[in-house]
This record gives C-alpha cells, structure tokens and sequence, in this order.
C-alpha cells in the first residue's frame, strides 16, 4: 500500500474532474488502486441513481492514476479504448468503492480492470480500459 504520504497527495493533486466528482483515494500502490465517491443527486439520472458516465469517470480516473505510478519521469498517459459492463444501480446519498487492478503493465500499454461496488459489496459496474504510455520528450 502506498503510504499516507502518497495517497494524501493523490487526494491533493487530483484533476479538476475528479475533485468535482468528489472522489477519495483510499489506497495506491503500482498494481492497485482503490478510491470512494458519494453518489449526490447532480450525478444521477431519473429515478435517483447514479448516471453511467459518472461510474466511468470513477473508473477512468483510477485506471490513470495507476498507470501514473508506474511511469517513469517526464512520461504520462492517455486513455485510448474502455469498455464498461453496468451490472446494478447506485442510489443517490450511498458510497461507492472502485478497486483498479492491474491485467497488463507494458513499455507502451497498460491495461486495468475496475470493479465498482456498493456500500455492502455488491458489484455495480466492471471497466476494462486501456492506458497508452506517452514517453517523455527526452526518450523521443
């Protein structure tokens, strides 16, 4: 697990999407990254559940901050394919967890897998998405 440190500036350091999804990283290391977001009302569609593009950008935004620890200084990285399976809803007021795993770190690619669930566990999406490694103008 990463330590305090890290995740305290994960929390700082977040995009400006992200802080206004109200997402919190719990833990970070270069194979795992596990966050929390509380499902409010601006986020959902009819009737009060949180919207699918919303559970995507949980997921997105974990996928590249776990590329992020894995890249070598002066490179970044940028989603280039996501594929998301919603299995159930999250109602507005509840918290959701997203634990981004890693399937491949490659010198080019990475592939994660974000399984989204509910305050009591139950599985709500699955996002499979690919990052692309974007060398730093020095290795060019």
């Amino acid at each position: 697990m990463a330590s305090m440190d890290a995740i305290e500036q994960l929390n700082r350091d977040m995009l400006p999407f992200a802080k206004l999804l109200g997402i919190k990283f719990i833990s970070a290391t270069p194979q795992c990254v596990t966050a929390e977001m509380t499902v409010r009302e601006d986020m959902c569609t009819r009737p009060a559940i949180l919207h699918g593009g919303a559970m995507m950008a949980l997921a997105d935004t974990l996928g590249g901050c776990a590329t992020s620890l894995n890249l070598s200084d002066g490179a970044m990285t940028t989603t280039i394919e996501s594929k998301t399976n919603f299995i159930g809803p999250a109602m507005v007021g509840t918290t959701v967890r997203a634990e981004c795993v890693a399937l491949h770190r490659g010198r080019r690619t990475m592939v994660w897998q974000t399984r989204v669930t509910s305050e009591n566990g139950k599985l709500l999406a699955v996002v499979t998405q690919t990052q692309m490694v974007l060398p730093s103008e020095a290795s060019r």
